[in-house]
């Protein structure tokens, strides 16, 4: 059976939209559904590329919010569209205790680096930045940290040669847009023979 994915978002939801494609045309069309992106920023383009696929979508603001309460308020609102995961998709906001217990081991984040030498905004930054000759791309479950969770897996990207940040982060992107729907797609099928 198909489960539900909520997916995250906080501006453009390149890898929403990616994932989204997966799920009808690619290698998610028999394993997931997008229930609904939801955004805490009203004006993230993604919302609008949603919408255009036909997707169901929520917004909470969470400026001025405190953290605890807004996500009590999202947990809320996750009751009506009974995610199975929720998919972290350029989400700009640390999850409190009370969600990720909510959705333990079900919460999963992609980051452009290696979680274990590098966490936090900028990963492809910081890989130019410091000359390196090769990055990671890690897809990790969420625990309370900022990318400090067990990683699911993780993609190498070879970046010498690469002259400025933007081919970085094109090349970085591209492998993004795979590489997530395919681990999401291992992840799902794992958990549901494992029930």
């Amino acid at each position: 059976m198909k489960k539900n994915i909520a997916i995250f978002i906080s501006g453009r939801g390149s890898n929403m939209e990616a994932i989204a494609e997966q799920t009808r045309n690619g290698i998610l069309r028999d394993v997931c559904n997008v229930a609904v992106v939801f955004s805490n920023r009203p004006s993230a383009e993604g919302l609008k590329t949603a919408g255009a696929f036909g997707v169901p979508t929520e917004c909470i603001p969470s400026a001025g919010k405190e953290r605890e309460a807004f996500d009590r308020e999202v947990l809320e609102r996750m009751k009506f569209y009974r995610p199975d995961y929720i998919v972290l998709a350029g989400y700009m906001r640390l999850l409190s205790p009370r969600f990720v217990r909510a959705y333990r081991r079900r919460i999963i984040n992609i980051h452009p680096a290696d979680s274990r030498f590098y966490q936090g905004l900028e990963g492809y930054a910081w890989a130019f930045r410091e000359n390196l000759p090769r990055t990671c791309i890690t897809v990790h479950y969420v625990d309370e940290g900022m990318d400090t969770g067990e990683i699911i897996e993780q993609r190498e990207l070879d970046i010498r040669g690469m002259e400025s940040l933007e081919e970085v982060e094109r090349a970085g992107l591209a492998l993004e847009h795979r590489m997530y729907s395919e681990v999401l797609k291992k992840v799902i099928e794992r958990d549901s023979k494992n029930v």
